[in-house]
């Protein structure tokens, strides 16, 4: 048999009804009892070409759409009291595709059987006749799929009698015509959702940002200077661009650590995407829900935010180092750490996009190998090559590769650029994916976007297991003491349930809990762990390349040119004990407030003193759309709303940023000549492309660390 035609397109559009009447049924009730005919009319020409629609079930003014879909008519739809097409949204949002196929309401019959009538009674007919073509109409991924049968008819045929009988598959010449009837009905029903709240909403200009025209926004983003690629680098641009995403980084700490809500997100995403949760190579699951594991997965949250950024910090230092060394074997010493520390970073994000991608988009892949385990987590495995596995789906075929342990950064480029490419060609395919799995997929995105920028400036070496393995073993070290140490946290009286965080002044309580608590096992506070880890890199560096400047000089005056890499010998392991008590002697010698990492409130808000952003520049004069845009992003109020992408980019646009995109999840801005502050932002598009929640958070934060912008700094015009 041959593959035809794939419907997830329709499967999307299915997908796309249900949320929306999911989230906006009872209000879409409440406006169209209150509409008037006129009303009802207007909304439902807003969605179609020249406002053309069926004047009633037989109208034949617009060929053949009488045929597909009869019940789309103005009379029946629009008509006083009627509640035809709350009925109708119902049935196609609440229904799956094969239901749909076979059961109608209202006495309408099922869309197979509509468009079999159709064909006896109105000549309906495809233009294709599809010789030897069937498709399914079975429930699951198979829905809609056709083949040909290119040999063995007969045999074929008679093997699938059961399932034409059942009207299961039928030939495509009358398959394509349901698809199309389930098409278009769909197509109508999701921008009516649309129309219906922009027609009938009273409200909505006090809850949403208004409408920008299509011809407003498309001007404004015009200006929007796309960039294909990253203009030419050199080595002080590469740092910048690590600097901004330490700052994130950094930033996003500070957030974890002072907001509940942000907090609450990230331990709830961490714990429901355990491995564990997974199904081992025997289909057994460990609990799903037990309330000790909760703990831990509190030490791993806060955990991974600070090495992310303890990470980003010393590529940062590696960096400045690499700036001010002109020597070829020294910078070849230098390079090779910082090849190793990004490698540790793209297996970071790797890591956490796997984990996501098993639990959501690719959890029918996955399989939890039994006691086997990766820092102290279940390991899970693919269970089999992703080309097999994804069955034709593009996304998830870029998904699996990408978690895929052989695929290193500079492979990843191919499958972020097809998976970009997907995105631009068809973009519900994005928001079919998780938040979780966005946000992993940016974060991978901005460590292979550096390294790709990396390797085209500097000749980079390769990932090394014996030479510039500094900060890698030593960060491998934090981890495994983390690890042992952490079955025995217990904070269920602050996390347990997790939402319990946002009430007033648990957060806080159990961060303080958890200070103590790390403190108390290692000595120090975890910030600390990875700062004195940084430093103590550093120092050995410089003494590395101390050592080797003095071996150059002696081989010099033994006329001996030929240099080599010879790595400092390992530092011999500490016992348990020692290694604590260095660290609680090291402690009482600290200056206040000394670590960008702190935990507590207290402390970080003695930090943030230290670390003030750049001063308030003058006012802007905004278009009032703009000045909206940042309002949303600035306020302080509880809710505030939520701000489209698209909106927030036309409002850069008008203070004339230009934009880098990079594989379509990552988005760097770099600001106008006339701007004070020349560093680039880079930000992850949010899922569904919508900032909102805990992100207007993280955008307002960043954009006033960067520039010093507040509220106020924008006035409308």
């Amino acid at each position: 048999m041959q593959a035809s035609s794939d419907p997830e397109f329709l499967e999307d559009l299915r997908r796309d009804l249900a949320r929306k009447y999911r989230i906006h049924g009872p209000r879409l009730q409440q406006l169209w009892h209150g509409m008037e005919p006129a009303q009802r009319a207007r909304a439902m020409k807003a969605g179609t070409p020249d406002g053309v629609v069926l004047k009633h079930p037989l109208d034949v003014s617009m060929g053949s759409v009488y045929k597909f879909m009869p019940e789309w008519n103005l009379r029946d739809v629009t008509a006083a009291g009627s509640d035809f097409l709350l009925r109708m949204l119902e049935h196609r949002a609440t229904t799956s595709l094969g239901e749909q196929c076979f059961s109608g309401f209202a006495n309408i019959p099922g869309d197979y059987d509509h468009i079999v009538e159709m064909m006896r009674t109105r000549n309906l007919r495809h233009t294709d006749s599809f010789q030897d073509c069937y498709t399914f109409f079975i429930g699951g991924d198979d829905y809609g799929k056709s083949f040909k049968i290119l040999k063995r008819k007969e045999e074929t045929l008679a093997e699938l009698k059961p399932a034409i009988d059942a009207r299961l598959c039928v030939p495509q010449s009358v398959g394509e015509l349901v698809l199309l009837r389930q098409l278009y009905l769909l197509q109508c029903l999701n921008i009516m959702v649309d129309d219906i709240l922009d027609e009938a909403s009273t409200t909505r200009s006090q809850r949403e940002l208004p409408k920008k025209s299509p011809d407003t926004v498309t001007t404004t983003l015009a200006r929007l200077s796309i960039k294909p690629s990253t203009p030419k680098l050199d080595l002080p641009s590469l740092l910048d661009i690590a600097l901004d995403q330490k700052a994130s980084l950094d930033d996003s700490l500070t957030l974890v650590c002072t907001e509940p809500v942000v907090l609450s997100h990230l331990l709830n995403n961490w714990f429901f995407s355990r491995p564990e949760l997974l199904a081992d190579e025997k289909g057994r699951r460990l609990p799903a829900h037990t309330d000790r594991y909760i703990s831990g997965a509190f030490l791993d949250t806060i955990h991974n935010s600070v090495k992310g950024a303890a990470i980003w910090n010393y590529m940062c230092r590696l960096l400045e180092l690499l700036k001010t060394s002109a020597d070829k074997a020294h910078r070849a010493v230098i390079l090779q750490e910082l090849s190793n520390v990004c490698h540790l970073e793209y297996s970071r994000a790797q890591a956490m996009f796997k984990r996501q991608v098993s639990i959501a988009s690719g959890s029918r892949w996955f399989k939890r190998i039994s006691n086997v385990h990766d820092n102290s987590n279940s390991r899970i495995v693919l269970k089999g090559k992703p080309e097999a596995l994804a069955a034709g789906n593009q996304q998830v075929h870029c998904l699996l590769r990408l978690c895929q342990a052989d695929v290193t950064a500079s492979k990843a480029v191919e499958w972020l650029t097809k998976l970009s490419e997907l995105h631009s060609s068809h973009p519900g395919k994005r928001d079919d994916l998780h938040s979780g799995e966005i946000e992993a997929l940016g974060d991978l995105a901005v460590i292979v976007a550096f390294v790709q920028s990396l390797s085209s400036t500097i000749s980079m070496p390769a990932f090394n297991r014996k030479k510039g393995q500094q900060f890698v073993a030593g960060a491998a070290e934090l981890e495994d003491e983390l690890n042992q140490v952490k079955p025995e946290i217990d904070l269920s009286d602050f996390v347990v349930p997790i939402d319990n965080l946002l009430e007033p002044g648990v957060a806080e309580a159990a961060l303080k809990a958890f200070d103590k608590f790390i403190e108390e096992k290692t000595g120090t506070k975890i910030g600390f762990l990875y700062l004195d880890l940084i430093d103590h890199c550093i120092t050995r560096l410089h003494e590395q390349l101390a050592a080797l400047a003095q071996e150059e000089a002696v081989k010099k005056t033994a006329k001996e040119v030929k240099s080599e890499y010879i790595p400092f010998p390992p530092e011999p392991p500490k016992a348990p004990g020692v290694r604590v008590q260095e660290r609680r002697l090291k402690e009482k010698t600290r200056p206040a407030h000394s670590s960008a990492y702190e935990i507590s409130t207290i402390d970080l808000e003695a930090v943030a003193a230290t670390q003030a952003p750049p001063p308030p520049p003058k006012p802007f004069k905004v278009k009032p759309g703009t000045a909206e845009v940042f309002s949303t992003l600035f306020s302080k109020a509880k809710s505030r709303g939520s701000v489209p992408w698209a909106n927030f980019e036309a409002a850069l646009a008008e203070l004339g940023f230009s934009v880098v995109p990079k594989f379509g999840s990552v988005f760097t801005f770099y600001p106008p000549d006339t701007m004070a502050t020349q560093k680039p932002l880079t930000l992850h598009r949010p899922h569904q492309s919508r900032i909102e929640g805990f992100l207007l958070l993280v955008f307002a934060r960043r954009l006033n660390r960067q520039y010093g912008w507040a509220e106020e700094t924008f006035q409308t015009a």
